[in-house]
Order: structure tokens, then sequence, then C-alpha cells
């Protein structure tokens, strides 16, 4: 909510009234030499338009507007907003996520499998503020995007920037999870967990899938997987990062469910099938939920001032009556 720090500025819009009062009486009213340049009898100069009469008060309204934002901003307005500052850790959660070629499949909600899942990741983390996120990005190879984190703001920006193809064209599931635990093994939070979002097979890598997720649960770490995209024929389209070439056609898609559904339970977690979006949104909240943990925090108070905004607004505004009255009705002061 917009708040004044200033009321007492308001007093200013006085003048505008009080403005129009002394006009009316003529107490502003300046001496006049009317120059007729016409012949004798003829008309005097008068508008043709209505155009100027209408810029004219166009002009008049944008010096009132700018004279009422300059007193908004002498009332010096601030939004004021609670954050919540955690006190204890939260859970933390690490993304592996699928970056190979066949995550470009389009058959979520018209989106791609990988865009769906970056959507879904985002709106998770912006309801848990005080978890702790990370991101693998996995193919070929998996590398540590963003280690786990309370900087949503910074994952938010690296999950944005992740594109499909860097880490080569194949799934190394079980480098990428074993990546993930490194991360995680060293933590001192109270619940740790791995969400694996993949559409395809382990085909890559030296370290099997079933040995990571043995791995991470002797760490107490839970590890939960998602089987992303429909079975079948679907459109596939993606530009390949390193040489720019375009790749269009269709997919087979299909993968293991069942293998997925072993990692899960190797890992003491869950497997989650997800063919739309509202499948993928129920999967992420149904983990949120099951890794949640009580967290004591205090408010603080932070404020947002708005007093640049308004002077640049009433600058504006200022700066287009003066146009308006010294370039197009080429007015001499």
């Amino acid at each position: 909510m917009l708040n004044f720090e200033n009321p007492a500025a308001f007093l200013l819009l006085l003048f505008i009234p009080l403005l129009y009062i002394f006009r009316h009486i003529g107490f502003f009213s300046r001496p006049a030499f009317p120059l007729n340049l016409s012949d004798w009898n003829g008309k005097s100069f008068s508008w043709k338009s209505s155009i100027f009469t209408l810029s004219a008060g166009i002009s008049e309204v944008l010096c009132i507007a700018g004279f009422v934002l300059a007193v908004l901003a002498a009332a010096v307005p601030v939004v004021h907003h609670q954050r919540r500052v955690y006190t204890s850790r939260g859970t933390d959660i690490v993304f592996v996520l699928d970056t190979s070629p066949s995550m470009a499949a389009k058959d979520i909600a018209y989106m791609t499998r990988f865009e769906a899942a970056k959507q879904a990741i985002r709106t998770l983390i912006q309801e848990n503020f005080g978890a702790s996120f990370g991101l693998v990005a996995m193919a070929t190879q998996a590398a540590v995007v963003v280690p786990p984190t309370i900087d949503h703001a910074a994952f938010l920006d690296a999950l944005d920037h992740l594109v499909i193809g860097t880490l080569g064209e194949g799934s190394a599931i079980g480098v990428g999870l074993s990546t993930a635990v490194y991360h995680l093994v060293s933590s001192d939070a109270p619940k740790k967990c791995i969400v694996l979002i993949t559409d395809g097979e382990n085909n890559a890598g030296s370290i099997h899938p079933a040995t990571a997720a043995a791995l991470a649960k002797e760490e107490g770490i839970t590890l939960y997987t998602l089987g992303i995209g429909t079975t079948g024929s679907v459109p596939l389209e993606y530009i390949d990062p390193a040489s720019g070439k375009v790749y269009s056609g269709y997919l087979d898609s299909g993968f293991n469910a069942a293998y997925l559904e072993q990692l899960a339970l190797t890992g003491g977690g869950r497997y989650f099938e997800v063919q739309s979006s509202g499948e993928l949104s129920t999967a992420l909240n149904d983990i949120r939920k099951r890794e949640n943990v009580i967290q004591s925090y205090h408010l603080r108070t932070e404020d947002d001032a708005f007093y640049d905004e308004f002077i640049l607004a009433a600058a504006a505004c200022f700066f287009l009556a003066w146009m308006i009255r010294r370039v197009y009705m080429k007015e001499v002061l």
C-alpha cells in the first residue's frame, strides 16, 4: 500500500484553485498590446482551427498534472512491506534437470517439456521462501548450475539462462544424481532431497543411477523422480547451441517408467508420472508438502521509495507542455 512520509506537502495543491481564482479576478492579467496586421476594417488574426484551442487545453492539463506529480514527490511516497527473515534452516532441495534434446519435445500444455519444467520449478520456489534450492543440469555430462542457496533470485536467474543441448545429447542420470548428492552431503539442513526431472533412460556416464540413489539414501537424502512427457510421436524443435543449427521433426517418445520408479524407491522417495502441466504442479507441490519443515522467523519492515518515479513523471509532463506551447503553437514567452 502506498503511503506518504510528508503529507503536509499536499497543502501545496491549494495553489491550483487559488491560481484559477486569481486569474478569474484578473490578478494575473498581463498588459497586452495587440498588433493587428490586417487591412483597414478587415478581420484581426484568429485561430482558424479548434486544434490550437485543444492543444492549449492539453498543455494546461499537462502543467497541472506535472505540478500534482511534483507535490506527490514532495510528499515522499513509499510502500511498506514486510519480509520474513528466517532464523533457522529449511529444507535443501536440489533439482537435477535433464537438458538433453528430447526435452525440446512440445507435448506439455503447448510448451516443451523443458520450459514446462522450468515454469513449474519457478512457481514452486516463489511459494517457498525458507527453503534452499540448488540446480544440476544433466545430459551426457552433469554440472552444478547453482549450489543450494537461499538466494532465490540468483537461482531463478540461472534457471532462466539454462538451455537445451549445452551438455550433450545423452542422459547421464547416475552422474547427475551423484553430483547432487555431493553438494548435499555436507549440508546440516533438517531435510535434504533431490528432484530428478527427466524424459529418458540412463544411456551415458560412468556411474550407475541405482548406485547414486543408494548413496543418497545412505546420506539421508530423499530422491524423487519425475518422468515427464507423453508417449508416441510428438513434435520436437530446438537450436543446437554449439552450431546454431535448427533441428525439427517428430520424436518417438517413450521411457521406462518402472526404472524411474525403482530409482525413487531406492532413494526413499516417490516416482511421479507427468504428462500435463497440472500433473507437474501437483507432483512438485506433493514434494513440497513432504519435505516441509517448521522454521522460526521474524518480520522485517522494508520501504520502497518512489520519489524518483514521480519526479520523472512530473518532468515529462512539463516538457510535453513546453513542446506543445513553444514548438507546435509557436508561442513566445
